[in-house]
């Protein structure tokens, strides 16, 4: 499974080794695990307690931090709680509206449950200035934040000849769940082509749908990265996402993006420069193939991820206090 939590925190933490550290990342593969309900292509862990408790040990490291909110991440953050041991966390996605995406859960209930879960923690670490805003206003106290970056060696300019479809080329990339809003992307109206990178449960609807578009699946490593430097335009549609790291990787390819003026684009999107942001996702598009490549090129240039990964090592924090 890739995606961009999951890039954040292999490239965090081969920064991290990069620094010195010694990093042990645990994670469902050490369980028994069940698919998620919805989404079979995730696996989550069942039964995690006493694995963890094994797995998490008698020596103390230098710091621990908690990524996610899922089984593990509350059967680590008990441990902690039962150990009298401090620990950072880290809000990655907006669950509270997927979970909304897929059942009538009150939002209300299940933010009140993500804060309690983060608010154990020493430092709750976030993306962007916009859901620093948000998150606060919804009662959480404890944030700090840590930015995102994009390796522009594989993200780069290349040849749009790369892809022969019609012109302009407007592509999205990334899972196709319901909470990421494709449907908005492949209804706008657009007089060149539309190309889909990614899978996940809503695609079969989507093709049948949507048989204009083009849908070539997960792509990865070069070959994710020829396709997006191919296309025009970058549209993302979600509303959801917290940051959107396909965004930067797109702008590192001199490709401009078009996105909703929402948490996550508002902070990454530099409208009229880098991209456009609209209510109006097709005039948002339309309107981003005026930018200027070079201009996107150079946003994404400052965004390094060894900055980002020694952000994050600022906000760790001693399981026992100060050392």
């Amino acid at each position: 499974m890739t995606n961009g939590v999951v890039t954040t925190l292999t490239q965090t933490v081969r920064c991290l080794e990069s620094f010195g550290y010694e990093v042990r990342v645990i994670e469902p593969s050490a369980f028994r695990t069940v698919p998620c309900p919805s989404y079979p292509e995730i696996r989550i862990a069942v039964l995690a307690q006493r694995r963890m408790r094994a797995l998490l040990g008698a020596r103390l490291p230098h710091a621990l931090h908690i990524a996610t909110e899922g089984p593990l991440g509350w059967a680590a953050r008990r441990l902690c709680l039962q150990r009298g041991l401090r620990f950072t966390s880290s809000y990655h996605t907006q669950f509270p509206q997927y979970l909304r995406s897929r059942a009538p859960v009150p939002l209300r209930l299940s933010y009140a449950l993500i804060r309690r879960f983060h608010a154990a923690a020493e430092h709750c670490m976030v993306s962007t200035a916009s859901l620093h805003r948000e998150l606060t206003a919804r009662g959480f106290t404890n944030l700090v934040h840590w930015s995102r970056g994009v390796n522009t060696e594989l993200f780069r300019p290349r040849p749009k000849s790369f892809l022969s479809l019609p012109r302009p080329i407007a592509v999205y990339a990334g899972r196709l769940a319901v909470e990421k809003n494709v449907d908005a992307f492949l209804e706008m109206p657009w007089s060149g082509s539309k190309l889909v990178i990614g899978d996940g449960p809503e695609r079969a609807r989507l093709e049948r749908r949507f048989a204009a578009a083009t849908f070539v699946g997960y792509r990865y490593g070069e070959d994710l990265a020829a396709h997006l430097a191919a296309a025009d335009v970058l549209v993302f549609p979600s509303r959801t996402d917290t940051f959107g790291l396909v965004n930067l990787e797109a702008m590192a390819c001199g490709v401009p993006v078009a996105a909703y003026p929402v948490t996550g684009p508002i902070d990454v999107v530099r409208d009229g420069v880098t991209g456009a942001l609209d209510e109006d996702l097709g005039r948002a598009a339309r309107r981003a193939l005026g930018a200027d490549p070079n201009d996107c090129r150079e946003q994404a240039l400052r965004s390094a991820w060894e900055a980002c990964a020694r952000q994050f090592d600022s906000h760790l924090e001693s399981p026992i206090g100060d050392p």
